[in-house]
């Protein structure tokens, strides 16, 4: 099994459809953490649990992973790439956990709620472990080269 960076082919299709929306104050999308042993990439189309990590002690992580917040898309009529940046750097405190990638998914897609439409798949490249320390993601500059999710 492995975890392979991609955006979604689903979510490119519902991005079509407009069944994502990431102005600020839209959709609400969250970033759950994965095991080495999970299977993600570009097929994948929705969260699961099946291999996503859990907290070796402590309360630090949740089923489901962390809400992103604030996100914003830049671009424009001038703009050959336009791209979402997300305010924070989702992260977990007192975290004791191995992670190997990351989904983003989109829990109110199309107007509804309690839904689990992936966005995309992060892949670390390796494991990375906290013990009872803070696991932070640190998101690249938001910008029409680096920003985590972009279209040009």
């Amino acid at each position: 099994m492995a975890i392979s960076q991609a955006v979604c082919n689903s979510f490119k299709k519902e991005l079509l459809e407009s069944k994502h929306h990431f102005a600020n104050g839209g959709d609400t999308f969250k970033i759950a953490l994965f095991t080495s042993s999970a299977s993600l990439g570009a097929t994948t189309t929705a969260y699961s649990t099946s291999n996503e990590i859990t907290n070796t002690s402590g309360s630090a992580y949740t089923a489901g992973g962390e809400t992103l917040t604030g996100q914003s898309v830049t671009g424009g009529s001038s703009a050959s790439t336009a791209f979402v940046d997300f305010s924070n750097n989702p992260q977990w405190t007192s975290a004791s956990f191995t992670a190997n990638g990351a989904m983003i998914y989109n829990t109110t897609t199309d107007g509804g709620s309690g839904t689990t439409n992936a966005v995309c798949i992060l892949a670390f490249g390796a494991d990375f472990t906290a013990s009872n320390g803070t696991f932070t993601i640190t998101f690249p500059a938001a910008d029409t080269t680096n920003a985590i999710l972009r279209l040009s």
